[in-house]
């Protein structure tokens, strides 16, 4: 099988076809994982492209980087998490089928979100440049930020979903199998938050120049910046609600 012809089969995978997917785990296919590996970096990075524009180009570029790593290294830690946790929540999954499991969640995932790719344009387009003079800019930013997540957030969600056909497959009960999905959404929250946060693949903090790792990894926390961008937005409508 080529590489094009595993590409092909991403509508199934998308579709999540249970006998077809639960085939793809029993047995390893080099091309076929590399079909997903270059679906993933492609979903990733358009939809990193579409974040860092509103910022400036040379920020599409850096998260267009980023981002695929993001993700590559957040289905890689979650899948050798999932392999410890698996057995002991009622799943027979091992570790080559968990990272074959967790793969092709995040095949889904970036396929999503390079599919949202366009909307997060259209985002970015409408919400003003950021200015420090200006309240609206930077609560435009708040927002972009607070879009951003949750485009990923649905991504995420929706694709692990997707996936449960194959773990109730595996699993000794139904409830086993909804035990295994939300220890998978949770992995993927507390590690790919954490490695965004160091990674900063998004727009960055725009009151600092664009580059590629800035002086502020370690500063401040993922879900500090959520919660800011969420309370900033309900505070601003408060103000302006007669």
């Amino acid at each position: 099988m080529t590489t094009a012809a595993s590409i092909a089969e991403i509508p199934v995978l998308l579709r999540g076809e249970v006998a077809m997917v639960a085939a793809w785990i029993e047995r390893w296919s080099r091309r076929r994982a590399l079909a997903w590996l270059l679906v993933t970096v492609l979903g990733a990075a358009l939809f990193g492209a579409a974040i860092g524009w509103w910022r400036a180009p040379l920020q599409a570029v850096f998260t267009a980087t980023k981002f695929p790593l993001v993700l590559l290294l957040t289905a890689l830690g979650n899948a050798l998490l999932n392999a410890m946790l698996a057995p002991l929540l009622g799943v027979n999954m091992g570790l080559r089928q968990s990272l074959l499991a967790v793969l092709m969640s995040f095949t889904i995932a970036a396929a999503i979100l390079g599919a949202f790719a366009p909307l997060q344009l259209f985002v970015g387009w409408n919400v003003p440049s950021f200015n420090l003079e200006l309240r609206s800019a930077f609560l435009g930013y708040r927002f972009m930020q607070f879009a951003t997540v949750s485009f990923i957030a649905f991504a995420g969600v929706m694709a692990n979903v997707r996936l449960l056909p194959l773990l109730r497959a595996h699993a000794e009960s139904d409830a086993a199998a909804w035990r295994v999905l939300l220890a998978w959404l949770t992995g993927n929250l507390f590690l790919g938050s954490q490695i965004c946060w160091v990674l900063r693949p998004f727009v960055g903090r725009p009151q600092d120049p664009v580059e590629f790792l800035g002086p502020s990894l370690f500063q401040g926390s993922f879900y500090e910046t959520v919660f800011e961008a969420a309370r900033a937005i309900v505070l601003q409508q408060a103000e302006i609600e007669p």
